[in-house]
């Protein structure tokens, strides 16, 4: 990520985004929340993707350098908050439920950043208390660093429709699946398959984003039918990719899960 912008204030407020657009790389000395009213939001680092559709927020933590982008049309609402201020005790960026009520809090706190009054710093305490009752979403994918596992998860990356085993993708790579094994679970902290399975969840809620039909996104993914992917879909997301698309605008919508951006874009955040 070159060309690292220092922000030493997290934004809050609200801030479009057109589809395909982002923020580059920048980081700032304050925590931050992210979480996308309207259509799809990206965070990645380093470390890795994650995305957060509509019932999912991003936690940022202060001095994490971050790079977002918007898949759909996004409204994109921003929280800062001071070093002092950590609800979740979370020193790392992670993806969060939003229900109903969060929602709500969220979007009234950023509609109006520079209100000051007695009444907004009742809502930002009642947003922090939401907060700290926010449980965990387990949706990362994680970045490689071993040079033979890159060359793999990138094959997929590119394709995640690839249906090639383990063993398969590492006979191109130059390296054995029993390497491969180890550096899954030493890097990435899971299965090949457990990541395979995240890296195609997350391609498609981009997809979904993007209004692509469910049998396609299906068949971009790798899936070998409609009815596998909305089986794994409603395991990981509660609901079926049809609701989603659907309810994408809408409180108690999507998902969560992120992906990386090459692609230059607005400053801010």
């Amino acid at each position: 990520m070159p060309e690292i912008r220092h922000t030493p204030h997290a934004t809050t407020g609200l801030r479009p985004l057109p589809a395909g657009t982002g923020i580059d790389a920048h980081r700032h000395d304050e925590h931050q929340i992210v979480y996308a009213g309207r259509g799809m939001l990206s965070v990645t680092t380093e470390a890795g993707s994650w995305i957060a559709p509509a019932t999912r927020a991003i936690w940022i933590p202060a001095g994490t350098v971050h790079e977002h982008r918007a898949y759909g049309d996004t409204d994109l609402h921003l929280v800062g908050l001071p070093v002092r201020d950590n609800p979740l005790g979370l020193d790392r960026p992670t993806v969060i439920g939003v229900g109903p009520l969060l929602r709500e809090l969220i979007i009234a706190y950023t509609e109006r950043p520079a209100d000051l009054t007695a009444e907004r710093r009742r809502l930002r305490a009642v947003l922090l208390d939401q907060l700290r009752h926010s449980a965990e979403q387990p949706v990362h994918v994680p970045a490689a660093k071993d040079p033979r596992l890159v060359a793999v998860c990138a094959v997929l990356r590119e394709n995640p429709a690839d249906n090639r085993t383990l063993a398969q993708l590492g006979a191109v790579a130059g390296v054995s699946d029993r390497t491969l094994t180890r550096l899954c679970r030493a890097e990435l902290g899971m299965t090949f398959p457990q990541w395979r399975t995240q890296l195609r969840l997350h391609h498609a809620l981009r997809l979904l984003a993007e209004d692509t039909p469910v049998t396609v996104v299906a068949h971009r993914c790798g899936w070998a039918s409609s009815s596998a992917f909305i089986d794994v879909f409603r395991r990981s997301f509660g609901h079926t990719p049809g609701a989603h698309h659907r309810a994408d605008l809408a409180p108690g919508g999507a998902g969560g899960l992120v992906v990386r951006s090459n692609r230059r874009s607005p400053k801010g955040a």
